[in-house]
């Protein structure tokens, strides 16, 4: 919450960023080329100001007010206590004295400029001023140190109002110009990206703030109905706390065997295999399990179509919408086109903090990867997401489905040294049938099996043999046989 010193955004996660909001009576820039939100951010933030009761003023030379409210309209706000004000009215810009002052007389442009914003101010003594935007001063001026100098006047006359003043620059007259980051008390950059493919992805970042420890770097922003909504970059560091380390069991009994005893909760579990091998029914397997134990659960899933995994859970005898209906499950469908990796984060916390979850599923980690800016950023991510989860006690299934059936798999991206516990499933051939085979590869916390055993997957669901002791090369898809008695008794088994 912001302190009674600083202003607040009105906007979702902003002031997580700007670490409570605005310092009030201080000049503040928020810069970015066209369409990256300026005028919604500005909006909001005089919106959350009439809100708390206090004079707003939108001081516009760019956009009409018709322009404004419409923008107002399409979020369904209303512009109640907030006065707009057209420093240049449309119908000025066809009078011909005034054309001839901006073509040829600009000091006098600029003065009048300046003396009209102060006018302005004085009718209406905001305690808020949004300044939109600076590109036309700059332009007025048409000198970097008669710029300067205006910029000046303006942050040391609002000083002495005691105003808190919103600064918009739209970057297009001069994009290297700095002169306002070196006046102005805080610094916030707008971005937005084109991927090839996917809609448009947004970012900011906290350029400077002068006597306040900001949370530095970028994080992911949309705009929705309704406004913006800023996703705060997800620092794991600042979840510690104690937590018990009990083992949870996972629904099937061998592969608990196979596990050592289970997993230990707030530990990450990452299924690697082909496709097909039963990595998504593990999971629901597990999951199933651990709300059967009266736990809360979220499924985030990203490959596969929500519909069809319910019909192919029905069929295992695991009733999904059942649970989500219970309370007991979160489930989403997670688009990678259209979800930024931050909105993706957000999701997650929320799911953990508010609706309370103990195990997180993300399924998988190839769909997760294509919301991803490149291979370095998703290990990143991971690496913070796993830790907030692991400190915040919650126990996370990943999958990841490797490329190719059999023989040397690759899978996407390599994750396995930040997973606790790493389960292979594979494929093998023996005897004209594909069958199926599970190990455990890595355990961080406890013993375990290092055997591999073959499982099944029926309508009772996933069942394991005993381990694989007549095979040699399983692993690898084309096995060599080393004792054949004991393979006729399992096949006549």
């Amino acid at each position: 919450m912001p302190s009674p010193a600083d202003a607040a955004t009105g906007i979702t996660g902003l002031d997580d960023v700007l670490a409570g909001g605005l310092e009030r009576a201080r000049v503040f820039l928020f810069e970015g080329s066209p369409g990256t939100g300026k005028t919604t951010v500005a909006m909001q933030f005089l919106r959350a100001g009439a809100d708390a009761g206090e004079r707003c003023l939108y001081i516009t030379l760019s956009e009409t007010e018709d322009e404004l409210r419409a923008t107002a309209r399409s979020h369904d706000w209303k512009m109640d206590g907030i006065d707009i004000f057209e420093l240049v009215p449309p119908e000025s810009l066809l009078d011909e004295d005034q054309q001839q002052s901006l073509l040829y007389s600009s000091d006098l442009e600029l003065g009048e400029t300046t003396k009209r914003i102060f006018e302005t101010f004085e009718q209406v003594r905001p305690d808020r001023v949004v300044l939109d935007s600076l590109s036309e001063i700059r332009l007025l001026a048409q000198s970097s140190l008669r710029y300067r100098r205006q910029i000046l006047s303006l942050k040391h006359y609002f000083a002495r109002q005691r105003a808190t003043v919103m600064l918009l620059d739209d970057l297009t007259s001069d994009a290297n110009d700095k002169t306002v980051h070196s006046v102005a008390h805080g610094v916030v950059r707008l971005e937005e990206l084109s991927p090839e493919y996917g809609g448009e992805r947004r970012r900011l970042r906290v350029l400077k703030y002068r006597g306040r420890r900001f949370r530095g770097g970028y994080h992911d922003f949309a705009i929705h109905t309704g406004g913006v909504r800023v996703f705060p970059r997800l620092v794991s560091a600042e979840h510690r706390g104690t937590i018990p380390r009990d083992i949870s069991r996972t629904g099937i009994p061998r592969l608990d065997d196979l596990l050592g005893g289970g997993v230990e909760r707030g530990s990450s579990l990452l299924i690697l295999g082909p496709a097909g091998t039963g990595k998504s029914i593990l999971s629901l397997i597990v999951v199933t399990d651990a709300i059967r134990r009266g736990e809360k659960c979220a499924m985030f899933v990203f490959d596969e179509e929500l519909g069809l995994l319910i019909t192919r859970a029905l069929a295992l005898g695991i009733d999904l919408q059942a649970m989500v209906a219970s309370g007991a499950l979160v489930i989403e469908q997670v688009d990678a086109a259209e979800l930024t990796p931050g909105e993706f984060s957000e999701r997650v916390r929320v799911s953990v903090e508010v609706h309370g979850a103990r195990t997180v599923v993300i399924d998988s980690l190839n769909g997760y990867q294509s919301a991803m800016p490149g291979e370095h950023a998703l290990i990143l991510h991971m690496h913070e997401l796993l830790q907030y989860l692991n400190r915040r006690g919650a126990t996370t299934i990943l999958t990841v489905a490797q490329h190719g059936l059999v023989g040397d798999m690759r899978a996407p991206v390599d994750i396995t040294y930040l997973a606790d516990t790493v389960v292979l499933l594979r494929y093998f051939e023996a005897l004209g049938r594909v069958r199926r085979a599970i190990s455990v590869v890595k355990k961080r916390t406890g013993a375990h099996e290092d055997t591999i055993r073959e499982y099944q997957i029926s309508k009772d669901g996933v069942s394991l043999g005993e381990p694989l002791v007549n095979f040699q090369g399983i692993l690898r898809g084309v096995p060599m046989l080393v004792g054949e008695d004991a393979l006729l008794g399992q096949e006549n088994g």
